[in-house]
C-alpha cells in the first residue's frame, strides 16, 4: 500500500487533533520520533508536520529510522524544511546524535508484525530492549523532559473471557514460545522504563495501542488488517485463515496518534495507558466484513500453513478499556466504518 498525501489526509489529522487538549504545549519543543517510517511513527511525524505548517507551532522534528533513503522518500515534501531533520537510527546500536538535546522522545521503533516475530524472534527481543535502553541512557545524560514508549496490547497475555483489559490486568503468557518474543520484550521494556524512573528520575509514560490500521500501513506489514486492505484494494477479496472470532480493539491510526500526544502532554509519569476506540471493538471477522462491504469484494476461508500459525497472536481477546485515557480528555473521532473508509480513500 502507498499512502496518498492529499487534502483529505490532513483533514483526518485536523479531526483527530480535536482530542488533544492543549496541543500548543508542544510549541518550542525539540522532538525525536524513532521508527518514523512505520505505521504509527510516520503518522506521528505527519501530525507534527501539520502542527508546524498549519497551526504555526515552533517544533523541531527529528525523524529517525534505519535507512536515510526511506525517510527521504517517505517525507520528500518536507525532508529539507528548516524544522525537519532526518536521522539514521539503528535501535540495537549506540546513539549517533549525542550532541542534540531533545525535549521529548516518542519511541515507536520495533518489529511490529507477525512475519518479523516468526523470522526474527531474537532481533525482535533485542531491538525492544537494547533500543529502549539506549534512549533511556541518552535521556539520563542529556536531560530529556519526557520519553513516551509505544508498547502493545499483547503484554496482557491471554485470558478466557472477553472482558476488556484494564491497565492493571496481567494474564498468562507462554514464555517458552518463540512467538512470545514480542509481548515478553514489551513487558520487560515497560519495566525498564519504570526502573529508569525510580533509579535516575527519568520521566516516562507508556501507551499500549490495540490493533492499529490506516493509510500509513507499509507494504511489508503482515498483520491481518493490512493484508485485508491490500487484497481488497487490488480487487482480490479477503482470504481468512481462521474463523476470525478473536475480539480486537481496532483503532484508526490518527486516533492512535492523538491518544499518544494526549498522553505525552497530560499523562502521569510512570503510568501506562491503553489506546482503544470503544466504537471499534470488533472481531477480526467483523473487520474483514466491513472492508469487504466497502470495496464490494468477497471473503473466503483457507487453511493456514504451519509457518503462518507460528506467527499468530496468541490472544483470543485483546479488547482494551480506554477509560483511563479518556480521563485525560481524549476521545476517538473515527468509527470503524469511518476508519475503513478513510484508509481505502487514502491508499493506492
Amino acid at each position: 500500500m502507498n499512502m496518498n498525501y492529499a487534502k483529505r489526509y490532513f483533514e483526518n489529522i485536523q479531526k483527530a487533533l480535536m482530542s488533544v487538549p492543549s496541543v500548543s504545549a508542544l510549541n518550542g519543543k525539540r522532538i525525536l520520533i524513532t521508527g518514523a517510517t512505520g505505521l504509527i511513527g510516520s503518522a506521528v511525524t505527519d501530525t507534527l508536520i501539520y502542527l508546524v505548517e498549519n497551526l504555526k507551532l515552533d517544533i523541531e522534528i527529528y525523524a529517525a529510522s534505519r535507512k536515510k533513503e526511506a525517510l527521504v522518500k517517505r517525507f520528500k515534501e518536507y525532508a529539507y524544511k528548516n524544522y525537519f531533520f532526518i536521522m539514521e537510527y539503528d535501535a540495537t546500536q549506540e546513539l549517533l546524535f549525542s550532541d542534540i538535546k531533545f525535549d521529548y522522545i516518542l519511541h515507536c521503533a520495533s518489529n511490529a508484525h507477525p512475519q518479523a516475530y516468526s523470522k526474527e524472534p531474537v532481533e525482535t527481543m533485542l531491538c525492544n530492549l537494547i533500543g529502549l535502553n539506549n534512549l533511556l541512557k541518552y535521556s539520563v545524560e542529556y536531560g530529556v523532559k519526557r520519553l513516551l514508549y509505544v508498547s502493545s496490547s499483547e503484554i496482557y497475555g491471554n485470558k478466557a473471557d472477553n472482558m476488556l483489559y484494564k491497565e492493571d490486568d496481567i494474564c498468562d503468557l507462554d514464555i517458552l514460545s518463540a512467538r512470545a518474543c514480542y509481548p515478553s520484550s514489551k513487558r520487560a521494556a515497560e519495566t525498564l522504563c519504570i526502573c529508569y524512573k525510580e533509579e535516575y528520575g527519568i520521566d516516562t509514560v507508556i501507551v499500549r495501542p490495540g490493533h492499529i490500521y490506516g493509510p500509513t500501513m507499509t507494504k511489508t506489514d503482515s498483520r491481518a488488517s493490512a493484508e485485508f486492505f491490500r487484497a481488497c484494494l487490488l480487487g482480490h477479496g479477503i482470504v481468512m485463515k481462521s474463523p476470525g472470532e478473536q475480539l480486537r480493539s481496532y483503532c484508526y491510526v490518527f486516533d492512535c496518534v492523538s491518544a499518544m500526544l494526549c498522553v505525552l502532554i497530560h499523562g502521569i509519569s510512570g503510568e501506562a495507558y491503553n489506546i482503544s476506540n470503544p466504537n471499534s471493538i470488533v472481531s477480526i471477522r467483523d473487520l474483514a466484513k466491513e472492508i469487504a462491504a466497502q470495496t464490494g469484494t468477497q471473503i473466503v476461508f483457507a487453511r493456514p500453513t504451519q509457518e503462518e500459525r507460528k506467527s499468530y497472536n496468541m490472544m483470543m481477546c485483546s479488547a482494551l478499556d480506554s477509560t483511563k485515557l479518556e480521563k485525560l480528555g481524549w476521545k476517538g473521532q473515527f468509527s470503524l466504518y469511518e476508519g475503513v473508509r478513510e484508509t481505502l480513500a487514502l491508499s493506492t
